[in-house]
């Protein structure tokens, strides 16, 4: 059996799978304190739910976009998972793509993990977009290269900054409103956090497109993608679990390598 962690800014995501099929799959806050054993400790409990033991697990994937995590993540899997787990971003790691950009070390673990899964479960040319700590625009051509992406403030930045910045102004619910114009303080804010990025998505896609010289299939992840696919005909597709299907096939295809 497998783990794979997607260590993102906000979360720890982790899933087991038996070959290709996923199997369980817990989140905790991503916090750079906690240790090994107590990773350890924590998934030993969600395990024995699904039957499961921590020595049921031979092999380990990792992809991270916070260092100060990393550590103790690659710990965990030395210490209880089969040895030296796959690090997406290690030199010897292949990951089937070209990244055609002047600096490939500066994309992030995850946006590259979404490029391979993206282009192999939906081809090519693709937009990836992904609802994170940040909102990323990820394009792949029709080879299944990375081409280059976009990094806008995610929702929920947004939503603490006007909070935090404006002192007469609530924390509201992150939900489509009725109408556009908004009758009073909670429903024009709401209006302008959803319907803005709403906005935002269509307008950036377009201008993708525009640049890039054709359509492409648009694909949604992370948090908010089934509520903003609902919203908008552009998502024409939304996988929640790209980023850790990425990252079983980035780790088999290094291991018959």
């Amino acid at each position: 059996m497998l783990l794979v962690i997607d260590s993102g800014n906000t979360n720890v995501v982790f899933a087991i799978y038996d070959g290709q099929d996923r199997i369980g799959v817990w989140r905790c806050a991503n916090d750079p304190k906690r240790t090994a054993d107590e990773y350890a400790v924590w998934l030993t409990h969600l395990l024995e739910h699904k039957g499961y033991k921590l020595t049921d697990i031979t092999a380990s994937a990792l992809a991270s976009v916070v260092p100060e995590t990393r550590f103790n993540l690659v710990s965990l899997c030395r210490r209880y998972f089969g040895g030296e787990p796959l690090v997406v971003g290690d030199p010897s790691v292949d990951l089937g793509l070209e990244i055609l950009l002047a600096q490939p070390e500066q994309v992030g673990a995850d946006r590259l993990v979404n490029a391979v899964a993206g282009f192999s479960k939906y081809g090519g040319p693709l937009i990836l977009v992904d609802f994170g700590t940040a909102t990323t625009f990820d394009i792949v051509d029709g080879d299944g290269n990375y081409c280059g992406g976009i990094i806008s403030p995610g929702i929920n930045l947004s939503v603490e900054a006007l909070y935090q910045a404006a002192a007469q102004l609530p924390l509201v619910e992150i939900k489509p409103t009725d109408h556009v114009i908004g009758n009073g303080t909670i429903t024009a804010m709401q209006s302008g956090i959803f319907w803005g990025y709403v906005s935002m998505i269509e307008g950036m896609v377009k201008r993708v497109e525009e640049e890039f010289g054709a359509t492409m299939k648009v694909v949604a992840t992370g948090g908010f993608a089934d509520l903003f696919a609902e919203h908008t005909p552009v998502i024409e597709a939304t996988d929640r679990g790209l980023t850790l299907d990425g990252l079983v096939q980035i780790y088999y295809r290094n291991k018959v390598r």
